[in-house]
């Protein structure tokens, strides 16, 4: 086979992965009840994918290749492990039993309510079950991202801020964490639910946002990733429907979502917020944003609305706006200054410093990013480089603003994120 039928084959298998991998080892681990176990049999499938694939072509339904694969190496390990013959026969014939259901939605390919109810309960029951509170917060996000959003560890170790192989040994000791606990795979109830569900939407957010501005790689939006957090978001409105920030975080995903028809152009390079065609946005999407709002404010009332909430309230600010001038950016320097002080980050605190910027003026702004340039914890934080710039262009100072630009290229991972940086430089340069 040529060089160049590998590298799209490759190409296929990787982009069938990134779609499938969560599904499939949710779908083992309900199977099998061992998330390890189910991880590892997924990666086996990836390899024998790598292996057969460019030899025999790609099969006409790939994710149930990779499912039935997967089912298969997760036998063939217990096989060689300690199970006893007896409860190996009796997972044999659950597996059998369960692959007839299983394996045809995969095969069909099909997006209908029953695929969805059972693969993605699936994937809900494998954020449930990385985020048991038996683990810290930070593994719970970090093994969950790594699960359900397919992110490599280098990718998790960006979005921490933080070294690679402290990230790598945080996975691998929360998975010997759930397996020592005996973690069950199931959807909890009760006060067992809501001890769990904070993390959840935190990890829901996560990969929405690693879908919506990818953290490396050649694409700068991957919208399977904005799709799967969003429609588990709308899951989780009906698990529970009386949770205010259930409501706010299915809110904030809607109405950022909607954006996604006009963030990118033509060959794939990212279009920034001011300058999007507003006509491409997702009228459907900002409805059903606007009403899971006004849902979580009342729910939340008397109370104020909280950190997801008050996100969906500042993205609600940019769907109303029918034209980039017509944004109420007093109105967002407000709910920035409130979400501050109910959730203090320095990334909030640099979204506020934007805000700032085009309510009052950049040099106003500049003086309120002096703290933040001096911030260990963004030190490596491409964005804040690029809002030093924008400011520093906005006053005149081409060429320390140059400068910027091209310092935050060499800090993010992303392609597309790295070719916009450069060539705002170049602008400036002309």
């Amino acid at each position: 086979m040529s060089t160049a039928a590998d590298a799209a084959t490759g190409a296929a298998i990787a982009a069938v992965w990134r779609l499938e991998s969560a599904r499939i080892v949710a779908s083992v681990t309900r199977l099998t009840r061992d998330l390890g176990l189910a991880e590892d049999a997924a990666q086996d499938a990836l390899v024998a994918a790598l292996e057969h694939w460019p030899r025999e072509g790609l099969p006409d339904k790939p994710g149930a290749w990779l499912l039935t694969a997967a089912r298969n190496k997760a036998l063939d390990r217990l096989r060689h492990g300690k199970l006893s013959d007896t409860r190996l026969n009796e997972l044999g014939l659950e597996l059998e039993a369960r692959e007839a259901m299983i394996v045809p939605d995969f095969v069909d390919g099909l997006d209908d309510a029953r695929r969805q109810r059972q693969l993605g309960d699936d994937v809900l029951r494998l954020i449930f079950c990385s985020c048991h509170p038996v683990l810290s917060r930070e593994a719970r996000v970090a093994l969950t991202l790594k699960l359900v959003a397919g992110l490599s560890t280098a990718e998790i170790a960006r979005a921490f801020l933080q070294s690679e192989p402290t990230v790598a040994q945080r996975l691998v000791r929360a998975k010997k964490t759930l397996a020592g606990a005996g973690v069950p795979f199931d959807l909890p109830q009760g006060e067992a639910l809501q001890e769990r569900l904070a993390a959840v939407l935190e990890v829901v957010y996560l990969v929405f946002n690693e879908g919506y501005t990818a953290t490396e790689g050649e694409d700068w939006l991957r919208t399977p990733l904005c799709d799967e957090a969003l429609r588990l978001a709308r899951m989780l409105t009906e698990l529970v429907p009386t949770e205010p920030e259930v409501h706010g975080l299915a809110a904030l995903l809607e109405l950022q979502a909607s954006r996604n028809g006009a963030r990118v152009d033509a060959q794939g390079r990212p279009v920034l917020l001011m300058a999007q065609d507003r006509q491409r946005w997702d009228r459907l999407l900002i409805r059903r944003g606007l009403a899971a709002l006004a849902q979580a404010q009342a729910l939340a009332a008397p109370q104020p609305p909280g950190p997801y909430a008050l996100q969906a309230e500042i993205a609600a600010c940019h769907a109303r706006a029918a034209q980039a001038q017509d944004t109420d950016w007093a109105r967002i320097l407000a709910l920035y200054g409130e979400l501050e002080e109910r959730q203090p980050s320095p990334v909030i605190a640099l979204n506020r410093v934007v805000a700032l910027s085009m309510a009052q003026g950049p040099g106003v702004a500049l003086h309120a990013l002096q703290p933040l340039l001096a911030d260990p914890v963004l030190a490596r934080y491409p964005w804040l480089p690029s809002v030093h710039a924008d400011l520093l262009q906005r006053l005149g100072r081409h060429g320390e603003a140059r400068a910027e630009l091209l310092r935050a290229a060499t800090l993010t991972a992303n392609v597309r994120e790295r070719e916009l940086l450069q060539a705002r430089a170049a602008a400036l340069d002309a």
